[in-house]
């Protein structure tokens, strides 16, 4: 992959309970395409990644939500699995730190269960979106219109389902992110 994301800061939020995968194959693809990854949650220290519903690595924190400033970076990644954004969704810093994205036209990628943190910073009203298929409900009372495909673009929102879509969802917010800002909503 081209160091098209030279010079670009990308934030990746994520709590206890991340699926390994989602955050593992985003960031190296957008580091391979020269950024530099941070990851910010809601407490300092480590968080603990899974693999499905078994435990796996802990990941140093770089920043925690309290303290990120998302004008210090050019775009977000929320990956899923289930426990991570429902921890998220649950902290007004985390949710305050997403809608500042949306806020200020920066691109975000999430995928699988990771829209729930999008839901409750109230960003998902007359967006196309995919996700997990359980999210549907959540997504489509938030204001969404929810599809089934493997990776969705809107307006610098890159969303997919599942780990079989990284390919393409990897590909797709390394093109998002290289073109920057959007039009703010």
């Amino acid at each position: 992959m081209a160091a098209t994301l030279q010079g670009k800061r990308i934030a990746f939020l994520a709590a206890d309970g991340v699926e390994e995968v989602e955050y593992t194959r985003p960031r190296a693809a957008v580091e391979d395409a020269g950024a530099r990854v941070e990851l910010v949650s809601s407490r300092p220290g480590s968080i603990r990644s899974f693999n499905h519903l078994d435990q796996s690595t802990q990941y140093q924190v770089d920043v925690t939500t309290k303290q990120a400033d998302a004008s210090a970076y050019d775009a977000l990644v929320l990956p899923g699995g289930v426990a991570n954004p429902d921890f998220l969704r649950t902290d007004p810093e985390a949710v305050r730190f997403v809608k500042s994205f949306f806020d200020a036209g920066k691109p975000v990628g999430v995928i699988c269960h990771g829209p729930w943190t999008l839901v409750e910073a109230d960003v998902v009203r007359g967006r196309r979106i995919t996700s997990w298929p359980s999210l549907r409900t959540d997504l489509t009372n938030a204001g969404a219109a929810w599809v089934d495909e493997p990776v969705v673009t809107d307006n610098g929102l890159v969303s997919s389902r599942k780990p079989d879509d990284l390919p393409a969802f990897c590909s797709k917010i390394v093109e998002e992110f290289a073109e920057g800002k959007h039009s703010a909503r």
